[in-house]
């Protein structure tokens, strides 16, 4: 009796596991079929039940920075990552087919054997997975490839194919080149975007505008399952002012000087003098391994003393005023006093009695006297002056990052009695390069400043979507005689003052060099810590581009003329070697040859379809497919070449390609021998064909 108990309970035990397993079973089910207490399953109309879907934002790819000329600058790559879901191709596909797909991706993936791509699909064919990882990360070139392989060529409902798993990338294609300027969008810890650079500013129009797609839950996740229910716009394509052969000659050539004197930072830019249009900005800080890297815009966001490249305001200035003719006589003793302080010319003799243009050229300290013996019963008028030029305002850029200039005035707590001779010569006054370059663009644009761009249009698709003309700050920063003058100044200090031996064998080029003390933490000067810098145009005479090089620690040497003079020198000969601008145009006056091009004997498509791409005139007397083709005053005749379809081809003058497919085509085999066209066949034209017959044919 206790045995047939025994019996009883150990079925019942059974049966109700296998009922608590069968229950556990369908409240798994019910909960897939749930997101978050919500059902999101959908029903067919037979009252089937799906896997729970849901509809999500699809990332439009992001728009394109190019240079002027349309090369890309900043662009979007996308990547793939490559899944099959071997449940839904047909049996008879897999026996047929699955050997020769693995054999094609161990052609394009070789990371893995055929073999094993083969044991990959089927394990998981047999276990029912949907979301069989095939390869992470692929390319759009080779998901193309993936597109026509045996199964997957059969689509994703019948081929198994899922490539709709889609990355988006930002990428440089040209590395340093331009980083900080470029910049970028990056989503902080605490949520906030920092926009920085081009990309920053710009953004709006880089984004676009996000399309939706289908996403479906299965047992790993959701997965997007396609199709796209609205496809992404993309962003739209910003087109720079930059000009990338310049922005490589710049870059490069700061490089190098960098290296050589082992600076600690050092920026160049390269601005159209007429527009504003920056074509080149470089900005290289060294690294803690030696090494120079794009970290930081130094050339938009650093304020320093500009030194001697300001003399040219103080001089405006005294010139517009009425204080001083560049042919006055001042006495250049070498040594400066103002109260307990003093100021030195790099010559410590001094230059003896010199004009005011010889000053300037020779960069004397001599201006810090005048300038205070001119205005120190006004030094406010002084200020005023500067204002007027524009110096002490911001240029208000479409990129962020550039600071107030700093330009003290009397009241000021930081105004002393060494402050107006401590300006005169580029001391207690601070701006970054871009403001100073900006200045003597003024100059060499006789007087007109234009604010300084970094983009010319934005575009979306062959559509113009904005333009940003040349923006005029001021009309005219002063006198057209007061600019006569400072131009002369400035090729002067070229031609015979501090920069002397940077004047370029092909053209004039005009400009000022200068060295400062750098402001150290203590906020005093840093006796051993340089800012060397060259500011000018070219060509003097007629200027096109405006330049500014700047070097901040400078080891080898500490003069603007040295240091960045070199730079820019080698920046303005590079650029008029390859600027057209620069050069007459070779054969305007030549006649253009009436003779229309020679072509070979050959099909009609491909004969008419390279005379239209290249708009030559011609006229067909045949609707033959194959033509031979003569010139009959500067017009392309095409006339039939005979081809029988029982004889021997005509094949001479024809390219090997098309020759071998008409012998071929009566049965024939060809040797050949030689490149070109067709000089020779073995076996004269018009003969009657004869199947497995050799011709050879010579071609030169």
């Amino acid at each position: 009796m206790s045995e047939k108990k025994d019996i009883y309970w150990r079925a019942y035990l059974v049966y109700f596991g296998v009922a608590t397993l069968m229950l556990v079973v369908i409240i798994r089910t019910v909960m897939i079929q749930f997101d978050g207490g919500h059902p999101v399953f959908m029903s067919t109309s037979a009252g089937s039940v799906k896997m729970p879907t849901r509809t999500v934002d699809r990332t439009p790819r992001r728009g394109q920075i190019v240079d002027a000329n349309y090369t890309p600058l900043v662009t979007s790559v996308s990547f793939y990552d490559i899944h099959m879901d071997p449940t839904v191709v047909p049996q008879a596909m897999i026996d047929s087919s699955l050997s020769d797909l693995a054999v094609a991706l161990n052609e394009l993936y070789p990371e893995k054997t055929a073999r094993e791509y083969e044991r990959i699909v089927l394990s998981g064919r047999t276990n029912g997975r949907r979301y069989v990882l095939i390869h992470k990360r692929a390319t759009n070139e080779e998901r193309k490839k993936l597109n026509e392989m045996p199964i997957f060529k059969e689509g994703r409902f019948k081929g198994g194919l899922l490539d709709n798993e889609e990355t988006i990338e930002r990428r440089r294609p040209h590395g340093e080149l331009l980083k900080r300027t470029l910049g970028y969008v990056r989503v902080q810890a605490d949520h906030s975007v920092k926009r920085v650079g081009l990309e920053g500013a710009y953004d709006e129009y880089l984004t676009g505008v996000p399309g939706k797609e289908l996403e479906q839950k299965i047992s790993t996740g959701w997965k997007k399952i396609g199709p796209v229910l609205r496809e992404p716009i993309e962003g739209a394509t910003i087109v720079t002012t930059i000009d990338k052969g310049i922005q490589e000659v710049a870059h490069a050539e700061l490089l190098r000087q960098l290296q050589k004197q082992k600076a600690i930072n050092g920026c160049a830019i390269v601005m159209d003098v007429k527009t504003g249009y920056v074509k080149a900005i470089v900005n290289l800080v060294r690294g803690n391994d030696g090494e120079y890297y794009e970290v930081y815009n130094h050339a938009i966001g650093t304020k320093e003393v500009p030194g001697s490249t300001f003399k040219l305001a103080s001089l405006m200035a005294l010139l517009e005023d009425g204080k001083v003719k560049l042919t006055d006589k001042v006495n250049a003793v070498g040594e400066y006093k103002f109260f307990k302080d003093k100021l030195t010319d790099s010559n410590p003799y001094g230059y003896g009695v010199i004009t005011v243009q010889e000053a300037f050229e020779k960069s004397s300290n001599v201006f810090a006297k005048i300038v205070n013996d001119a205005y120190k019963h006004e030094p406010q008028a002084y200020v005023d002056r500067l204002k007027s030029f524009g110096i002490g305002s911001k240029l208000n850029l479409d990129i962020k990052g550039e600071p107030f200039p700093t330009l003290y005035e009397p009241g000021m707590k930081s105004w002393s009695g060494i402050s107006l001779p401590w300006m005169a010569v580029g001391y207690e006054v601070q701006q970054t390069p871009l403001q100073t370059l900006a200045f003597y663009n003024a100059v060499a644009n006789d007087g007109t400043f234009v604010r300084p761009q970094f983009v010319k249009e934005i575009r979306r698709g062959n559509e113009v979507e904005k333009t940003f003309p040349p923006v005029v700050i001021k009309d005219k920063i002063c006198s057209e005689r007061t600019i006569i003058d400072l131009k002369k100044c400035l090729k002067g200090v070229v031609q015979r003052g501090t920069g002397k031996a940077l004047n370029s064998a092909y053209f004039d080029i005009a400009g000022k060099t200068g060295t400062a003390r750098i402001l150290g933490k203590d906020n005093n000067y840093d006796d051993n810590r340089y800012l060397a810098s060259f500011a000018g145009y070219f060509p003097a005479d007629n200027p096109i581009y405006s330049c500014i090089v700047v070097v901040s620690g400078p080891t080898e040497d500490i003069y603007g003329a040295v240091v960045s003079g070199t730079v820019f020198t080698a920046i303005a000969n590079k650029v008029y070697a390859s600027s057209l601008a620069y050069h007459q145009p070779v054969n305007v006056d030549a006649k253009r040859k009436k003779d229309i091009p020679r072509s070979k004997v050959g099909n009609r498509k491909d004969i008419t379809e390279l005379f239209e791409r290249f708009r030559i005139p011609y006229t067909s007397l045949t609707d033959k497919d194959y033509l031979v083709v003569r010139e009959d005053d500067g017009k392309a005749i095409m006339e039939q070449r005979f081809i029988g379809k029982s004889t021997v081809p005509n094949v001479i003058g024809m390219t090997a390609k098309d020759a071998v497919y008409l012998i071929e085509s009566t049965g024939m085999n060809v040797r050949i021998e030689g490149f070109g066209r067709v000089t020779s066949q073995s076996i004269k034209a018009g003969t009657q064909s004869a199947p497995g017959v050799v011709i050879q044919i010579i071609l030169k």
